[in-house]
């Protein structure tokens, strides 16, 4: 085989075999397949599309292009991935909360990308803890916690990274097939055998339209299912944050009022609803709403607290992290108030303009190389529908500098809209598949 000929079939829209796939992903792990070739096969696969049976086949093969992992575990091994959102701190609460169920979560999370937050960017505010575990490390954690939260190792997935870098430079991210391909090749390397998707819909997140998400939410859902992983999705509502909060140790905290039975709210309903799904997909609920009455049990009693605080101090973070967070997590020199300025009710967010200004306070990326500010962001944030009058707080910044926070506000206040008569409120999950 050779990387021509497969470009050429993809470019005349000749079916590409499983084999033929395998072979392209093995060359673009060990190099054999140069840049301009994976360039070219990216844009074929962008402009031609696969079928079903061809974008499986390259998942798989992007899967089988390193190492893999297998289980020897008393329960399902399950995990979680979320397309990204503002506030989404999800996956913090949903580990600790399924493994106190009984499932083991090998979690194998991302960084920031674009104007979402990242959940390794979110852990690793907490002083202490690393994310970049070696493999054999990484099952101890699992195995003796039920969760861990880690980085994708060096060798998992290589075709994945290789092709993710010359998609960035070569304008075929949007690539339904593309992304299907990567997101799920990394999930399934770690050898899960359920799985469940959070997929964002509106201001906040990369799909803005119904038919959008539909669309990814199918194609992952399908894929992933072809494959031998039982998996679900859910189409949830990002047209607001999440959490009351959009920043690394500020979501951490957030988390944390969940996890201690402090808080609920829509944070906590979509955690019990992901996870019913979850649970009851691998068994060991009846159906979904059995499931999140586990998962909300676990909240109440404590049990998701402890996993969590085992997985903090097994990764290097601070022992009785659960009792002691408040004071353990950075905080930013610059806090203030953020006013109405004006009466009405809070109608809209535009959630990319507040992703992007908590990027502005140094809580994200604008390139790789840039350092997170980890104490930086927003709390206190009023939620959609929140009837104020002039004065009143909409949320509270946390900045490094009195400057900073007001270059911030004045965004922020741009991506908000106050109404004179309230607004309709859209559900928290808007469609399920699977």
């Amino acid at each position: 085989m050779e990387a021509r000929s497969i470009i050429a079939k993809l470019r005349d829209r000749v079916p590409v075999s499983q084999g033929e796939l395998a072979w392209f992903a093995t060359g673009l792990a060990d190099g054999q397949v140069s840049d301009a070739q994976a360039g070219a096969f990216a844009m074929a696969v962008v402009l031609n599309g696969l079928d079903e049976a061809g974008r499986t086949a390259l998942t798989l093969a992007m899967r089988d292009s390193g190492e893999t992992l297998a289980w020897d575990v008393p329960g399902p091994v399950l995990d979680k991935h979320s397309s990204g959102g503002i506030g989404d701190c999800v996956s913090l609460i949903l580990a600790p909360a399924l493994a106190a169920c009984g499932a083991y979560v090998p979690m194998i999370s991302g960084r920031g990308l674009g104007h979402t937050g990242g959940t390794l960017d979110k852990l690793e505010s907490v002083p202490g803890l690393r994310t970049d575990l070696s493999g054999e490390a990484f099952r101890g954690v699992v195995q003796d916690t039920g969760c861990a939260i880690v980085s994708a190792g060096p060798r998992m997935a290589p075709a994945d990274r290789r092709l993710y870098a010359v998609r960035d430079v070569t304008a075929t991210v949007e690539s339904l097939d593309l992304i299907t391909a990567s997101i799920l090749s990394k999930k399934l390397a770690a050898g899960l055998e359920g799985l469940v998707l959070d997929i964002k819909l509106g201001s906040g997140a990369f799909m803005k339209t119904r038919d959008d998400a539909q669309a990814l939410a199918h194609a992952l859902v399908t894929t992933a299912n072809a494959a031998g992983c039982r998996t679900s999705a859910v189409i949830s509502d990002m047209n607001q944050p999440l959490a009351p909060a959009a920043g690394n140790a500020l979501e951490v905290a957030e988390a944390m009022r969940v996890l201690t039975g402090e808080k609920g709210g829509r944070l906590t309903e979509l955690t019990g609803v992901l996870g019913g799904l979850a649970l009851a997909d691998a068994g060991l609920a009846k159906d979904a709403g059995q499931g999140a009455a586990m998962i909300a049990r676990s909240l109440a009693d404590g049990r998701a607290a402890e996993r969590f605080d085992r997985m903090i101090a097994a990764m290097g973070g601070p022992a009785d992290f659960a009792a002691n967070w408040a004071t353990a997590l950075p905080m930013a020199p610059a806090v203030r108030d953020l006013p109405a300025p004006r009466a009405g009710y809070l109608a809209a967010f535009d959630g990319e303009a507040i992703g992007l200004a908590v990027i502005g306070l140094g809580g994200g990326r604008k390139v790789e190389t840039d350092k997170v500010d980890p104490a930086v962001g927003l709390d206190r944030i009023l939620p959609l529908g929140a009837r104020v009058e002039r004065g009143d707080t909409l949320l509270r910044l946390h900045a490094p500098d009195e400057a900073t926070a007001g270059r911030a506000a004045q965004a922020v206040l741009a991506a908000i809209t106050i109404s004179d008569t309230p607004c309709d409120l859209p559900p928290l999950v808007h469609d399920r598949l699977g």
